[in-house]
């Protein structure tokens, strides 16, 4: 296995706090993830198998291979759905399992909040039951989560690079910028790729962007959310401690290239806000315009009179509702 350069994780923060301590077992070359009742391991994996063009992860075999992070070290696991058992394994390729048990937290709280685990979905059901909307797609996609980005910056970059193309495109300039400037690490026989580091980022001048083939203004944006996140005058803590979806929206919108449809996708994606709503997204639009079978897309009026009833599960009807497009 190669040594890839030196991996940071100053950013990425596992949330001990949400790692009760009967919600996994620690097996050192693996680790068992026990999940809620409302999971579905098929749901998810279809989900992530979205686009083929998808750079950080690999499927194959219904499981998912990654490399994550820790600190100057990288465990590239495998998650698969473990048979007859109301839970996920979460298996460490080559010799990657972490010694140090701390670490091997820290990868079974990345791997939860990635799968959304930490959210009770009982009141969502209960409220989608009734819903002309929803009470169809929670049926068809019963136990989808909101797949998350648990990595602060990589949300942010992942929602600038997405804004006004389609998600074809979006999914080819992520892996220009991951394969110019992130790190690989190779395993197994395969190459895994670990998003971009800020402060790497952050060095950059547009002009070293320029082989990326995307607008002078989403470089320039990525630079400057690189060097925020690498001064430390951005971080995960901070949003939530805004005490409001509003404020944490009011502190993105105030970043350049920032507006209220990504900083709602990242408060949605990241910090799991679950009246984080991207209202103004054209998917959810499309979603809509479907299921109505309506002649034109829904005005921003006729969307909040349908999600009414929605109150804090916007994100959550949000997400099952782009399930319909893929």
């Amino acid at each position: 296995m190669q040594e890839p350069n030196q991996t940071h994780c100053n950013n990425h923060h596992t949330r001990h706090d949400q790692l009760p301590s009967d919600s996994w077992q620690d097996l050192v070359h693996s680790i068992k993830l026990f999940v809620p009742q409302e999971f579905s391991f098929t749901q998810n994996l279809h989900y992530l198998q979205r686009s083929p063009n998808e750079c950080l992860y690999l499927i194959r075999n219904n499981s998912i291979c990654r490399a994550i992070p820790l600190g100057e070290d990288i465990a590239v696991i495998e998650v698969s759905e473990a048979p007859q058992e109301q839970a996920i394994m979460v298996r460490f390729l080559g010799d990657t399992a972490p010694t140090d048990s701390v670490k091997r937290a820290e990868v079974a709280a990345y791997v939860r909040d990635w799968f959304d685990l930490n959210t009770d979905l009982v009141p969502f059901y209960t409220m989608a039951e009734t819903d002309p909307l929803l009470s169809q797609a929670i049926l068809s996609f019963y136990g989808l989560r909101n797949m998350g980005i648990p990595d602060l910056f990589e949300a942010l970059c992942w929602g600038i690079l997405g804004q006004q193309i389609n998600l074809a495109y979006a999914y080819t300039l992520k892996r220009r910028f991951v394969e110019a400037f992130g790190h690989s690490v190779e395993c197994e026989n395969e190459v895994f790729w670990l998003f971009p580091k800020p402060e790497d980022i952050a060095r950059l001048q547009v002009e070293d962007l320029a082989g990326l083939r995307m607008t002078l203004k989403k470089c320039e944006y990525l630079i400057g959310v690189a060097k925020l996140i690498a001064d430390g005058e951005l971080t995960k803590e901070q949003l939530l401690a805004a005490g409001s979806l509003k404020q944490a929206e009011k502190q993105l919108v105030s970043i350049r290239g920032i507006g209220p449809w990504t900083a709602n996708y990242v408060l949605m994606r990241c910090l799991r806000i679950p009246n984080a709503f991207p209202i103004d997204d054209v998917g959810l639009h499309n979603a809509i315009k479907h299921l109505m079978g309506l002649e034109a897309k829904p005005t921003k009026k006729e969307i909040l009179e349908l999600s009414a009833a929605w109150a804090n599960w916007e994100s959550y009807a949000t997400f099952y509702l782009w399930r319909y497009l893929y």
